[in-house]
């Protein structure tokens, strides 16, 4: 199966239903089908082969999810440009790739410059501009039939680029294959059952990352999107209160957003049936407080650019038995999905007794064919997949269950006097102080520690903290070679491209300071 066939055959099925619901109004799946094929059909007719790249520059508007699924249809590669990066991030993507055509939104023409220069073919949406072909008469050239290719199932669908938290970023290889795991380990584990003509789809935040894995599989089964140009916290009640949306997914940080209205209720949201997070660990107190102010429909769910989400899913009974019998189990990440097989092991690739921390290895066709440009231009697997298993270089345990504990990454870990330190831990306790709002605990270069463990917080509203009762509550928390020699009051974290807490940035910050 590959994702044309599919598209196709909801075009046929669904042709009278609302597709999308954006800020260009709302489009059946006849119509947007339509618009797939006709720009698939153009971007063909360019000259294209199968697996030639596309970079598609947007934010979050109907045309986002014709390209996705178009790019795909017509058997090459999309590699989407995250409108939050640096342009120079978009240059540097652009010159790795290789790609041969760029389709953007207008208002990124003038900051798009050196990308234009570096394709062939420009492709603008919402405007016009001397060297580009208007979007809309791109593919009016084209018919809207169905297009029929022979593309494989291993075929090049997508370059992933990562957010750079770790050294430079690289493109992960996703085929045709790992999407349809996504769409399957969705359904199955997640969602838990196949979406219909009932449910809506919010994209809140950006269809860049988290919230584009639910484009097909919602697509598939018929079932709308709604497509929100930027998250608003008041929008997005108001799209469950009125707009028909029943699902969606977040950060962490859109989460406390909601958290913060003043007249936020479960009533309000009582047409929201699944509410997915991910991204970022999320603090048990904070799972509590969604709970009895948002939702009980709660799931959780893990997975890297290198394998597909969701890899390990935390379901709805599980967010129960945390809240009513077993609180331990709020702070796992849940199990592996039905496609995919998860182990710990050591430095030898060895598995580890149960209980005890290791590296997280996955296996599946949820897992990346390779990183682009590895061993030359021959896109072969590298160290990273070996004998078939991704080694995420995220650190963590099971349990008796076969959950999964996520302690932290490897590149995030402090060594402090000889001693391992796993961050997250320290800011489970950290975020239960009351008044603090977010929480980033780094190891900063020690002449005397090796490392010295420092911990940076944000405030809710209004609220106070003595950065000494943190330290002193800590001391009473956990071993003291693990409490924090320094707490910082800030008032906001740097972030990456995908929202998260950018600890990279921290440490350089701090250490540059302290020289």
């Amino acid at each position: 199966m590959d994702v044309g066939t599919l598209v196709a055959r909801s075009m046929r099925k669904y042709r009278d239903r609302i597709a999308l619901t954006g800020p260009e109004g709302d489009i059946t799946f006849g119509e947007v089908g339509g618009r797939i094929m006709q720009l698939a059909r153009a971007l063909r007719a360019l000259g294209l082969e199968t697996e030639d790249r596309v970079l598609d520059l947007q934010s979050n508007q109907n045309t986002y999810i014709e390209t996705d699924l178009g790019i795909s249809t017509a058997g090459l590669c999309r590699v989407a440009l995250n409108y939050r990066l640096h342009p120079t991030d978009w240059i540097r993507i652009a010159t790795d790739c290789g790609a041969r055509v760029l389709i953007l939104d207008a208002k990124f023409w003038d900051d798009a410059k050196e990308v234009r220069e570096l394709v062939d073919h420009v492709i603008v949406i919402n405007g016009e501009h001397e060297g580009a072909v208007p979007y809309e008469r791109f593919l009016a050239a084209q018919s809207s039939e169905e297009l029929h290719l022979a593309v494989s199932p291993d075929t090049l669908v997508s370059l992933n680029y990562s957010s750079g938290t770790t050294g430079k970023p690289k493109g992960a290889i996703r085929t045709h294959r790992n999407r349809f795991s996504s769409l399957n380990n969705i359904v199955t584990d997640l969602f838990g059952r196949v979406p219909n003509e009932n449910d809506a789809w919010l994209h809140a935040g950006p269809v860049t990352h988290t919230s584009g894995l639910f484009v097909l599989p919602f697509f598939a089964f018929g079932a709308r999107q709604i497509v929100h140009a930027k998250f608003d916290e008041e929008h997005v009640v108001e799209a469950f209160e009125t707009g028909g949306a029943t699902a969606t997914a977040m950060v962490p940080t859109m989460v406390a957003r909601l958290l913060a209205m003043k007249d936020i209720s479960p009533e309000r949201l009582k047409n929201l049936q699944m509410l997915g997070y991910a991204g970022a660990p999320m603090p048990a107190d904070q799972i509590r407080q969604c709970h009895e102010q948002l939702t009980t429909h709660m799931v959780q769910y893990y997975g890297l650019v290198e394998a597909i989400p969701p890899v390990t899913v935390l379901s709805e009974a599980d967010h129960t038995l945390g809240l009513t019998r077993e609180p331990e189990v709020l702070t796992s990440a849940g199990n592996a999905c039905k496609g995919v097989e998860v182990r710990i092991v050591d430095e030898d690739g060895k598995d580890v007794p149960v209980g005890e921390i290791g590296e997280v290895i996955t296996r599946g066709d949820h897992v990346m064919r390779g990183y682009w440009g590895a061993a030359g231009q021959d896109n072969t697997v590298t160290k990273a997949v070996r004998d078939g298993w991704l080694h995420t270089g995220d650190l963590g345990r099971l349990d008796t269950h076969d959950r999964l504990f996520l302690v932290d990454r490897k590149g995030d870990m402090i060594i402090s006097g000889g001693y391992n330190i796993y961050p997250r831990e320290i800011e489970e306790v950290i975020a239960q102080v009351q008044g603090v709002h977010e929480v980033a605990v780094v190891g900063i270069k020690d002449q005397e520690w090796g490392q010295r463990v420092t911990a940076l917080i944000t405030l809710l509203p209004g609220a106070k903290v003595d950065p000494q009762a943190v330290m002193d509550h800590c001391k009473a928390s956990m071993a003291s070679y693990k409490k924090p020699k320094e707490v910082r009051i800030v008032e906001s974290f740097p972030l990456n491209s995908t929202g998260k807490i950018a600890k990279k940035v921290i440490r350089e910050e701090l250490e540059a300071e302290s020289k």
